[in-house]
Formats: structure tokens, sequence, C-alpha cells
């Protein structure tokens, strides 16, 4: 399998770096020329969401990827993918709080308690945080083994994420529906895998007890 020399490596993480923040760009240059439509806050908070459920899955890729193919050096970008899906999930929690609600805290609360899409999308959100608050290798070697019971809950995240998508769009539930196929698909690999595991540790143990 091909792995990448330094500077390509360097040439790869640049390149990812620069189409993750893209779709950034792209609403900084449509609020700069009022080119979102009739309703910009709606599509400044469609977009973030969007890209906030792309690049989870896109994240929880990485792991089978390397395992198909062998490519060990795509774990390298894995922090980075987590680290913008909390960068666009961030924007998409500012824009409700501040653009459309005006940081009205009690309409927050409000809408928190009483809306089940806005409960879900809220708690993926603070589940985001302390992930992306221990990204760093100095957070994983200080945690050790607890740092990746943290990180697992990247999973319950996109789940949450998902069904926020699905329960706000109410009708054509076409885009939330993929993501929930995409996410189906990453879970039950790991599923299949660890369920190998477990049949591959029992078989000594049965085997050693008929003996």
């Amino acid at each position: 399998m091909w792995q990448p020399r330094r500077r390509q490596l360097a040439t790869i993480k640049a390149a990812v770096f620069a189409l993750c923040l893209a779709p950034f760009a792209h609403l900084v240059w449509g609020i700069a020329y009022d080119a979102l439509g009739a309703n910009p806050v709606e599509a400044v908070t469609h977009s973030t969401g969007w890209w906030t459920l792309f690049l989870l899955c896109t994240t929880l890729s990485v792991t089978p990827l390397r395992r198909a193919t062998g490519a060990n050096w795509l774990l390298k970008l894995r922090r980075m993918l987590g680290l913008y899906a909390f960068f666009y999930a961030a924007l998409h929690f500012v824009t409700y709080i501040w653009l459309d609600q005006w940081f009205d805290l009690a309409a927050i609360a409000g809408n928190v308690l009483q809306r089940p899409y806005i409960t879900v999308g809220f708690t993926a959100f603070l589940l985001l945080v302390p992930l992306a608050a221990t990204s760093t290798d100095a957070m994983q070697r200080r945690l050790g083994r607890s740092w990746q019971r943290v990180h697992r809950f990247i999973y319950l995240i996109a789940a949450f994420g998902v069904l926020h998508f699905w329960w706000l769009v109410k009708r054509d539930v076409t885009q939330p529906a993929l993501f929930a196929l995409v996410l189906a698909g990453l879970l039950g690999v790991r599923l299949y895998w660890y369920l190998r595991q477990r049949a591959r540790i029992a078989r000594p143990a049965i085997a050693t007890s008929g003996g």
C-alpha cells in the first residue's frame, strides 16, 4: 500500500484543511455579497449543520478505510476532520443562539425543553465539546485509557445529529435518511469487528474448558 512521504503528507493535510475550510469561506462570501437567499440565517444554519454531519461521518470512516486499505497514514487526518466537525457544530450553535434567538436565554431554554429536535441537537453539541477539548496529544497521554472511552461518544453524537436533522426537516427526509444509512453502515462495521473479536477471544476459552 502506498504511504506518503513527509512532504507528501504535509501537502495532503494542507489540501484537506483547505477543503474543510471551503464551506465556511463560501458562507462568508455569501454574507458579504448578500448571496444566501431570502433567509440567510436559515441558509447558514442548514449549511453548518450539514457540514457538521458530513465531517462527523467522514471522521468515522477513517478507521474502516484504514483497515480496508492498510493506509495507516489516514489516521493523521482524523483529528483535523473531527476538529472541523466541532468547528461547524460551534458555528451552527452560535448561529442559533445569536442570529436566530438573539441571546434570548428564556426562549432558548424553552426550546431545548419543549422541542425534541433542539433537545437532541443541543445534547449532541454538549457531548462534542469534551471531545474537542481532549483532542490533543497531551490530553490523550493524560487521560490514558479513559481517552478512548470519552471519544467513543462520537457514535452517540453522530446518531443524535442525524436524529436532529431528521426531526428538523419533517417532510423531505432524503438527506437525513442518507446520513442515517451511512452512519448505520459505519456503526455496523464496528459492531461486526467487535463481535468477531469477542468470538476470537471466546474460542480459546472454550477449547481450554473442553480439554
